[in-house]
């Protein structure tokens, strides 16, 4: 019997599937008729949403329609988007037609359309509000399914990352294989996200920032011959950015700073903070001295990172001494204490070089 089979057609959930593409001519077709039988039979309906490709990706969408053994709309945007602005797209055409469940699927055949009775199924019996297709979950399955080693140390590494920031323990961030309810969809304000690749990480921040519910299951890794059009150094400095952002709007701390100056400085995810925190995810457990560490909420985080942090400042402040393994009160325009010793791995003078007298 199929996953999304009720007693009953009125108590059949309608399902939709949103299909991104871009410049995906040459696997949108085949991509389409890879559906399982038993999942096409039940489908309300497919929706194509083409973005602005530049070769035939549309008129093959229309050409597959005329057969096709199942509903479905095929759109160009007559501006590209972007993959995240493509998504808003297709999420709002979901929720304003009423679908109760709508399933992302990359026109591209990155993602195999034979396992997407496996992704409705947790909503469908509602055990989740999403559920995310992960490469990750059997051990060796991704590099067996030809990910590319860069690939494969960039995904974990950034998906550890993540998951430390935010206190999850999804074992794959990046993936583009997804389903969700879509008055869980509705419940995020999806126009604010970014139209960008870093979309589907936003996505789960505001999943997570909604406390709904979030399902992996397994689906094995391809890649073929599809163009990838990811930046990759900008993709991990963009999804690196919406996490620390994120765990800054929960606890709004503030920098170091080694003078008297007691105001409250917020979280630069863009600037100094972000670039160090990105550079901390990416090093080996160290012992880090954090030069004027203010109320310690800078060190707090290095610490989550698996870091062993001193704080050292002029002041103690408030909260400080919870938030580090050791603190050293000392003036950093005074000679170091011998306290202080030499033993660290890593300095950290963030945000104070311009309140030292001569630094």
């Amino acid at each position: 019997m199929s996953a999304l089979t009720h007693a009953g057609d009125a108590a059949r959930p309608r399902v939709g599937v949103l299909v991104v593409a871009y410049n995906a001519a040459s696997t949108l077709e085949r991509t389409l008729s890879r559906l399982p039988e038993s999942f096409a039979s039940s489908v309300d309906h497919v929706m194509v949403c083409d973005d602005a490709s530049i070769d035939d990706t549309y008129e093959i969408g229309l050409r597959f329609k005329d057969r096709a053994q199942f509903p479905i709309t095929v759109v160009k945007h007559e501006r590209n988007l972007g993959y995240g602005g493509n998504q808003k797209a297709g999420y709002r055409w979901a929720i304003d037609h009423g679908l109760d469940v709508v399933v992302l699927l990359h026109g591209d055949g990155q993602y195999a359309p034979e396992c997407i009775e496996d992704l409705v199924a947790p909503l469908v019996s509602g055990e989740a509000d999403a559920v995310f297709g992960s490469r990750m979950l059997e051990k060796g399955g991704a590099r067996a399914g030809g990910m590319p080693a860069y690939k494969y140390v960039g995904n974990r590494v950034l998906t550890g990352f993540q998951n430390v920031v935010t206190g999850q323990r999804l074992s794959e961030w990046h993936s583009g294989y997804r389903a969700y309810r879509t008055d869980s969809l509705a419940d995020l304000d999806l126009a604010s996200y970014s139209d960008g690749f870093d979309f589907d990480t936003e996505i789960i921040l505001g999943l997570i920032r909604a406390g709904k519910r979030i399902v992996e299951v397994p689906i094995p890794t391809y890649y073929g011959d599809e163009i990838c059009y990811v930046n990759g150094l900008q993709y991990a400095k963009d999804v690196s950015v919406d996490v620390l952002r994120h765990w800054a709007a929960g606890r709004g701390f503030g920098g170091g700073v080694a003078s008297e100056e007691t105001e409250h400085y917020a979280l630069k995810a863009t600037g100094s903070h972000g670039v160090l925190l990105e550079w901390l995810a990416r090093s080996k457990p160290s012992r880090v001295l954090d030069a004027g560490c203010f109320d310690g909420r800078f060190a707090q985080l290095t610490r989550s990172l698996g870091h062993h942090v001193t704080g050292l400042d002029r002041h103690k402040f408030d909260g400080v001494a919870d938030r580090v393994d050791a603190f050293i009160e000392a003036d950093l325009n005074q000679p170091l204490p011998a306290s202080v010793g030499a033993e660290y791995d890593i300095v950290v003078a963030g945000d104070i070089l311009e309140h030292v007298v001569e630094p």
